[in-house]
């Protein structure tokens, strides 16, 4: 049939969907639409997005179904044309956009809807294998108030991906606090409320080869389709997991590609979920554009966990090995062990597998053996804990008065001195930082940071300071 007869049967069906919704849900979500072709009864349109294809089908098909029964006649169906942007920039390029059309068939309009899959030539709805740790549950990540934050916006997210004011999430901490097994963990109850749903979870480093990968073909071929490939395949994805985002600090070209990839899938209302090993303000060699990006939802910090969340992780992890530990044991091991939860977890395994293979019975003093290697050990590791106290040896103060809230000058000058060293020698965020030295913020930590590089430059003593303790800290490794 002819586009002018086609033009002419989606007007009418826009006239009665104007008169029966909002004008500025009209304005919205139908006035873009075009129509491409009507054959045998078989209407389809070109809409802007696979979003806007989504939310017409989740709000309005009961509506658009009666009306192309009344305009077309009781055979109607629909077909739409969704358009998938291509646009990449690469090192050395910048290609024009180009606009890709891929024919997607809705379902009959007539029949019931739960959710259309994606119908590309010759691929299926993205069946792909999300990289999922079934380990990784929100069940086995235990909640406490280092991780309260990040583990109830990661509970709102699986419950509602990408229509949430947490998106991105952010999740940042050190190394053996749970970003990646909150993360996974997010992806992992998504698919328990949204089996349709595709989850992919990567690990920056993957996806940094897959781009490089793909633009060296590219360029080896003369051909462009390879790293098109690449950013279409991601772009398809509903709940997307990036982890350890630092890692594409200077790479300019995969940086390039995220940024496109981010901007579609959030446009589309897709879910982003990223992990970093420090906050989005201390990122270096991240594209400002970028970075701008990571903070449009929502940064949660994960802290080194208490007493009582340590406890109740071990006891957590002794009954999922179904060994008895007793109390006195676990309790040892809490106190003792304090650093992170993949070291108080690797203590607690190899607590268990020498009592097994010794024959040995889970004794306290079976603990206090094991746990001093351990510890003995960590004590070359340098720890924001372990430069507060080096730096209150040094100056002859005691802990209470560091961390007080007195304004003498050799106390002040003192936590300083620590938070720079902190800032350093260790990969801990200026938030948690402040947090461990005082409860400062992350604004009076880099305050300190740059009062002590002042003071370095311009007084010898002050220099002979920082650097005595800094000896002190790294001589022992």
């Amino acid at each position: 049939m002819g586009v002018q007869k086609c033009d002419s049967v989606w007007k009418k069906c826009q006239e009665v969907i104007r008169d029966n919704i909002p004008v500025s849900a009209y304005t919205t979500w139908f006035a873009p639409i075009r129509s491409v072709s009507l054959e045998n009864n078989i209407l389809t349109i070109e809409v802007q997005s696979d979003y806007v294809r989504e939310h017409i089908e989740a709000n309005f098909l009961d509506l658009l179904s009666k009306v192309l029964h009344r305009v077309i006649g009781p055979d109607a169906r629909l077909r739409y044309k969704v358009r998938i942007a291509d646009t990449f920039i690469t090192e050395n390029q910048r290609p024009a956009p180009r606009i890709r059309n891929v024919d997607i068939p809705a379902p009959d309009v007539a029949s019931s809807y739960e959710g259309s899959p994606y119908l590309i030539p010759g691929i299926k709805r993205l069946n792909i294998d999300p990289h999922l740790n079934p380990q990784y549950t929100m069940e086995n990540f235990i909640e406490g108030e280092c991780n309260r934050l990040a583990r109830s916006a990661g509970l709102r997210i699986a419950s509602t991906p990408g229509r949430n004011a947490f998106n991105p999430l952010f999740i940042y901490a050190g190394p053996g606090l749970g970003k990646t097994h909150l993360a996974q963990a997010i992806g992992i109850a998504v698919k328990e409320h949204y089996p349709e749903k595709v989850v992919l979870y990567v690990n920056a480093n993957t996806f940094q080869n897959q781009y490089m990968n793909a633009a060296c073909t590219a360029k080896n071929n003369n051909n462009s389709n390879e790293v098109s490939d690449f950013l279409r395949y991601y772009q398809l994805v509903d709940v997307l997991i990036l982890d350890d985002v630092q890692e594409f600090a200077d790479k300019k070209g995969t940086q390039g590609a995220f940024f496109h990839i981010f901007n579609y899938l959030h446009q589309c209302g897709k879910q982003l979920i990223l992990t970093s090993d420090r906050p989005p303000v201390e990122l270096q060699g991240l594209d400002q554009r970028l970075l701008s990006r990571f903070k449009w939802g929502l940064s949660a910090e994960l802290l080194p966990p208490s007493y009582e969340t340590r406890l109740a992780i071990l006891r957590a992890k002794s009954q999922a090995e179904s060994v008895d530990v007793p109390d006195e044991v676990l309790e040892y091991v809490a106190r003792n062990v304090k650093t992170n939860i993949r070291e108080l977890e690797g203590t607690l395994f190899s607590l268990i597998a020498n009592a097994t293979f010794t024959k040995k019975e889970l004794t306290l003093r079976l603990a206090e053996d094991l746990v001093d290697k351990i510890v003995c050990e960590h004590k070359v590791e340098i720890s924001v804990n372990r430069i507060q106290n080096a730096v209150c040896t040094y100056f002859n103060i005691t802990t209470d008065q560091f961390l007080s809230k007195t304004r003498k000058r050799e106390i002040v000058q003192a936590r300083q001195i620590a938070m720079y060293l902190s800032r350093n020698l260790t990969k801990t965020s200026l938030s948690s930082i402040g947090t461990q030295l005082g409860g400062k913020d992350h604004a009076t930590v880099l305050h300190a940071c740059n009062t002590v590089c002042d003071l370095m430059d311009t007084d010898r003593s002050f220099r002979g300071y920082v650097t005595d303790i800094e000896k002190q800290l790294t001589s022992a490794e």
